[in-house]
């Protein structure tokens, strides 16, 4: 009999596809409309309508690290940070969970290795053989308050150290002024300078004033060729919420309605338990299908996800809580 996990095991991680863009059409820009306390209300039940138990927990939790991108971005991170965490990338989960699992030969690794880019050859370094890409934090990050010029300078010595995904960060002035000509040719801009890597837009939707701007700067970046679009940096004041989700994911399922093309999505920022992760996965299964429910289309930007995922996994396993020193990030 096929369980979960086996159907896991055999899942078939495809290639994302980048996106070509369309031209900017600001008439479905101004179309876009968010109705908050409809948003509100359906975000909430995002965790009580679905419950997830026993082997199917661990399967979506598997999931879950499977579609991680493995994140440092702290001021003091040093090249040993790194390689610790593309250690724990390599193998983010302890081999007596694997065998317990029956997942021992599945290669379970994280989606990816999110670094400031001045350590990006260092984590190409110890991720080399492994199959993981490196994504880099660019365009001035996280502010985004530098020149045209210069972001786009950062990112080409980013795919030049070898990244394989970019995440830039726009600027939200477009957004807030509603200068989506501003918006898309920057965004235009930094897909040209990506060349061969994939483009993460981060919206750092905390920033924006309304739900309405998150719809129409969403529509905006995949029309200008973003290949993910991403919540936020980690650094504002409020980062990823299911709400803020729920509208960028309508975005992406419009477009592809209309384009043909799928977009991936990414939420970054204060997702640090199990039960985050799984309502995120959730939100991905009922809005987008389980099409999205792999790292070429989605990924969870985070950093202290992983411990907390590992914990439940060894509860899964053994039916006790590990003590937090057994299941270290890295």
């Amino acid at each position: 009999m096929t369980t979960t996990l086996d159907r896991l095991q055999t899942a078939i991680i495809a290639v994302p596809t980048r996106n070509p863009g369309t031209p900017l059409d600001l008439g479905a820009v101004r179309a876009v409309h968010s109705n908050r306390s409809a948003v509100e209300r359906r975000a909430a039940t995002l965790g009580t309508r679905r419950t997830v138990k026993k082997e199917w927990q661990a399967a979506w939790l598997l999931r879950a690290i499977t579609c991680m991108d493995l994140t440092t971005l702290a001021g003091d991170d040093t090249p040993g940070t790194v390689r610790r965490l593309c250690a724990k990338a390599r193998r983010p989960v302890r081999s007596e969970i694997l065998d317990a699992l029956g997942m021992t030969e599945a290669g379970i690794t994280v989606g990816a290795v999110c670094v400031y880019h001045n350590l990006v050859e260092t984590a190409v370094e110890a991720l080399a053989g492994s199959g993981i890409p490196v994504a880099a934090v660019s365009t001035g990050f996280p502010a985004g308050q530098t020149p045209l010029r210069l972001k786009i300078e950062e990112i080409h010595e980013s795919v030049a150290a070898g990244a394989a995904e970019i995440d830039i960060v726009i600027s939200r002035a477009h957004v807030l002024t509603g200068n989506w000509g501003a918006l898309y040719d920057e965004v235009a801009a930094f897909r040209q300078a990506c060349g061969p890597a994939h483009l993460k837009t981060i919206l750092a939707t905390g920033e924006l004033a309304m739900l309405r701007q998150v719809g129409q700067a969403s529509l905006v970046c995949m029309q200008a060729g973003a290949d993910f679009i991403k919540t936020s940096t980690g650094k504002e004041t409020v980062n990823a919420v299911l709400p803020v989700g729920l509208v960028m994911v309508r975005a992406i399922r419009q477009y592809a309605e209309q384009t043909g093309v799928q977009v991936g999505f990414k939420p970054a920022g204060g997702i640090r338990t199990a039960k985050e992760a799984l309502e995120w996965l959730i939100l991905m299964k009922e809005e987008l299908g389980d099409p999205w429910l792999r790292p070429a289309l989605f990924r969870l930007g985070a950093s202290s996800l992983l411990a907390d995922i590992e914990r439940q996994l060894s509860h899964h396993v053994t039916g006790r809580y590990a003590a937090a020193h057994h299941n270290p990030l890295a």
